[in-house]
């Protein structure tokens, strides 16, 4: 699998809880954080769920 690099760019604080909930199993929190994931399909999915508060990079 190829590494993707995904930053919070929105905060999450009008959000759903279960959108909260996406963005801390991803190991997000604050706005400018960035992670490096495996882009396997059950990151990916939790990404599109989170799409409009998170950007995506290929590392």
């Amino acid at each position: 699998m190829s590494k993707i690099i995904i930053t919070q760019t929105s905060s999450q604080i009008k959000c759903p809880a279960r959108q909260k909930a996406t963005l801390k199993a991803l190991g997000l929190g604050r706005i400018g954080k960035s992670i490096v994931q495996e882009g396997t399909d059950q990151v990916l999915g939790m990404v599109r769920k989170v799409e409009h508060l998170v950007s995506v990079k290929q590392a």
